[in-house]
């Protein structure tokens, strides 16, 4: 395993010096999923929350969320980013899987670091808007398995999770 880029030598707190790096084309995908009732669910397929289109706010919170990553995470760099796609998928109770909603975040740059960040905080932020916007019927939902799930580019190549 490599050592933590964020400290120097005397372990101090610092942000990576990227400027020696190579701009190269990044990408980076997370997922993750929020669990609800299965009322709750009905309501977000059906359209018929309080406070609107849940899915179409929860894709434009993401977005702005991945924008706004390097004023939410100290350490990252502020990034010009080239795309931010969500993507939801709904999906009623199987098995031991309770209803949930899955969102997955695709985020791409041409720059010196990644966009690893930018993915896992789209996505986060989308999950925590749908929590918003459905809390009134269903203060249990839970957010869980957020993950990253591949990235490419940059001097590491790529990583594509094996879960």
């Amino acid at each position: 395993m490599n050592s933590l880029t964020h400290f120097d030598a005397q372990g101090q707190a610092h942000m990576v010096d990227v400027a020696g790096k190579s701009s190269t084309h990044r990408k980076a995908v997370a997922t993750g999923r929020i669990e609800m009732l299965s009322d709750t669910l009905k309501i977000i397929e059906g359209g018929t929350a309080k406070k609107g289109d849940v899915i179409g706010i929860a894709r434009i919170a993401g977005i702005q969320a991945a924008k706004k990553t390097s004023e939410l995470i100290p350490l990252c760099h502020p990034l010009a980013l080239t795309r931010v796609a969500l993507e939801f998928s709904l999906h009623p109770a199987s098995g031991n899987a309770p209803d949930h909603v899955r969102c997955t975040a695709t985020v791409e740059t041409v720059g010196q670091t990644g966009v690893e960040m930018e993915a896992l905080t789209a996505v986060q932020v989308a999950l925590l808007t749908i929590y918003d916007m459905c809390k009134a019927v269903d203060r249990g939902m839970t957010m869980t398995d957020v993950t990253l799930l591949e990235k490419h580019g940059g001097k590491s190549g790529s990583f594509v999770n094996g879960k």
